[in-house]
């Protein structure tokens, strides 16, 4: 397959299949156009339990694969907010830890499992989830960014505390743990949640700088009300 990312508000990812019965996949709905040539089938891929595991992660139940039928034929998936598309080769990255709801779309061979974070209180007050998800093979798979994306690579033992939310992906050697924002006044009055997430070197972090989250949160106080 060859591929290119199209648009900068609300990107797009086309992807041209050079022979019959390759194939991408992404969760119920995520496509956008496609030429003819290209079959839809629809499972749980991997089973009822991983499907179940993909809704705890942010992700829909069902999961769309899409093959070609034909050289030349082509599909795309668009982004879902304003931001960019990151290609990751997997093979070559040794996979990625993501935030639920970073996954758009990704080749046949790219296994999206989940994962659990290794501190409990991590998953329950994190706002990433008690599971996030776990992306391994080989192959091309994409993300979305929200916003801008912002790329650091720490040292050993280097730690990068984030606000709850900006995390796209890491990769497996970072430390993962969430702290509690210091001090009353700054946990009633900073106006910065009650939780940071603690990342903590050595390896690749991938941030984004619209947390979706609270963006909407935003936007929900200018929606009227009934009654009002």
């Amino acid at each position: 397959m060859q591929y290119r990312i199209i648009g900068d508000t609300m990107p797009a990812v086309e992807v041209m299949f050079q022979a019959p019965g390759e194939g991408m996949y992404t969760q119920s709905g995520g496509m956008a156009w496609m030429t003819e040539g290209v079959e839809m089938s629809t499972n749980t891929k991997g089973g009822l339990m991983k499907g179940l595991g993909r809704m705890f992660a942010g992700e829909s139940l069902f999961m769309a694969t899409y093959r070609a039928q034909r050289t030349g034929a082509m599909i795309a998936f668009a982004s879902t907010v304003a931001g960019r598309i990151l290609p990751v080769d997997v093979g070559a990255n040794g996979g990625l830890i993501c935030q639920k709801g970073a996954f758009l779309c990704a080749q046949e061979s790219v296994n999206l499992d989940i994962t659990f974070t290794k501190k409990f209180s991590a998953g329950l007050f994190g706002g990433e989830g008690f599971i996030l998800q776990d992306i391994s093979g080989r192959g091309m798979a994409f993300l979305e960014v929200d916003g801008d994306m912002v790329e650091k690579n720490l040292a050993p033992g280097e730690v990068l505390k984030v606000d709850t939310g900006n995390v796209v992906a890491f990769e497996r050697s970072v430390g993962y743990e969430i702290e509690t924002v210091k001090g009353l006044g700054n946990i009633f009055f900073g106006g910065e949640g009650l939780f940071l997430t603690k990342l903590t070197g050595p390896g690749r972090v991938i941030l984004q700088t619209q947390n979706i989250a609270e963006f909407a949160g935003r936007v929900a106080r200018f929606i009227p009300t009934s009654g009002k």
